[in-house]
């Protein structure tokens, strides 16, 4: 009878099994043939209670994962002195989380909850990591137990809760910013998909310069004008906050002024081509580029890198000055593609077209016939010109030359907005 049990267990015939027959096979002394049953999905759950002092590790890990396993082994497992065991149940047990409360009345959801907290204490680390990363984007996660593990001793653990975990409150990041933070903590804050203005502010007061350069580089973080200018003070000797500060959206004028005066020379192109500095803005810009160069003592490349930077910030500025003035049309663009004034025609074109430099540079660097027939469509430019940007700008050969009919454009209006889309990609 036994060995008919033992060949149903493992898959051959009926696997369900009535409560005495589950019973014989939990006392069986091969522990292959428990570690079975202890990972069967039909078994009676006192079967499985029963399993949970077996003195087999190995019967207590498939016990600890499986799902049918009664919520009243589950601080046993908790406290298991196998590791495996309780890092199988901290994968498992995740799932059971969302809702729970240190207040449950209900006695298995209690006990559900005291296994979580025993696992979030749990003394090895990889347990904690297991239960952190199944925990860190669910939103009705226990929040003492999430801030339990935001403030765990191993970054392992720590981050992916500071980073995701919806049921942190600034007020739980504020507190973890202000006491003493493990290294790495304030960088996970800092690469929230939201970091508000409060939070923004306390990690930008601290010496932690990674994550200060991680905070600038998101997008999505809330910083104030005020605060940018005072880390733009800070910045002129910490080179890994140049980029994220030029490349901040929104950057204030006085702080775009400010980094013009120390950043590289590939940083001042990118603070000149800025879509969102207004006139004033960009012409003092212009102003510290220009000024640097003459201050410069080193020759060679980096004179030359300087000098493109100035170059190009100043054709900007005339460029935008013109589109203010009404001025800056097919003819003034014509005029300079005549005078072979290539980065006067590029900013241009990116000005009209309201696309940045970059856009039009990669276009003109590629020879993209195609692109800078959608660039010239965008700007309001005739196909006239189109045709001779190809030519002159592009340096194309003729036969390479996109030409147009009667004044339309050789492509459609779908193909020029998928080639920006392209570009700008």
């Amino acid at each position: 009878m036994v060995v008919g049990l033992i060949k149903r267990l493992f898959g051959g015939g009926d696997r369900k099994f009535t409560y005495e027959e589950a019973r014989e096979l939990a006392a069986h002394e091969d522990s292959a043939i428990r570690a079975k049953l202890a990972a069967h999905p039909e078994v009676r759950p006192e079967i499985l209670y029963f399993l949970v002092e077996d003195p087999s590790a190995e019967v207590r890990r498939h016990l600890a994962a499986n799902p049918a396993t009664p919520p009243q082994a589950h601080p046993t497992l908790a406290a298991d002195d196998d590791d495996q065991v309780r890092a199988q149940l901290a994968m498992k047990i995740a799932r059971l989380a969302p809702g729970l409360t240190a207040h449950e009345q209900d006695r298995l959801r209690r006990a559900t909850y005291d296994a979580l907290e025993l696992l979030a204490r749990d003394r090895i680390p990889k347990v904690r990591e297991i239960l952190a990363e199944a925990l860190k984007d669910v939103a009705n996660a226990p929040p003492d137990v999430i801030r339990r593990l935001a403030r765990d001793a191993e970054i392992a653990v720590a981050a992916p809760i500071l980073q995701f975990s919806p049921v942190l409150t600034d007020e739980d990041l504020l507190e973890v910013i202000g006491g003493g933070p493990i290294p790495g903590a304030l960088a996970a804050i800092s690469k929230r998909s939201t970091v508000n203005v409060r939070v923004a502010d306390a990690i930008a007061a601290t010496d932690d310069v990674d994550a200060i350069a991680i905070l600038l580089g998101n997008p999505s973080a809330q910083i104030r004008e005020e605060t940018l200018d005072r880390l733009a003070d800070r910045a002129t000797d910490i080179e890994a906050w140049h980029q994220p500060l030029c490349h901040r959206p929104l950057l204030p004028a006085k702080t775009a002024a400010k980094l013009a005066r120390f950043v590289a020379s590939s940083l001042l192109q990118a603070l000149a081509a800025r879509q969102d500095l207004d006139r004033e803005a960009a012409v003092a810009v212009a102003a510290v580029v220009a000024k640097r160069l003459d201050e410069m003592e080193a020759t060679g490349p980096e004179r030359a890198e300087a000098r493109k930077a100035s170059d190009e910030a100043a054709a900007l500025v005339r460029a935008r000055q013109l589109r203010e003035k009404g001025q800056l049309d097919e003819s003034t663009i014509d005029t300079a593609l005549a005078g072979n004034d290539p980065n006067f025609v590029v900013c241009a074109l990116a000005v009209l077209a309201e696309l940045p430099v970059s856009v039009v540079r990669k276009t003109v660097a590629t020879q993209s016939a195609k692109g800078i027939t959608a660039i010239t469509w965008k700007a309001g430019l005739s196909v006239t010109l189109a045709e001779q940007l190809q030519a002159k700008l592009l340096r194309l050969p003729a036969p390479r030359v996109l030409r147009g009919r009667d004044g339309v454009f050789p492509l459609t209006g779908d193909e020029m907005i998928w080639q920006l889309e392209f570009l700008a990609g």
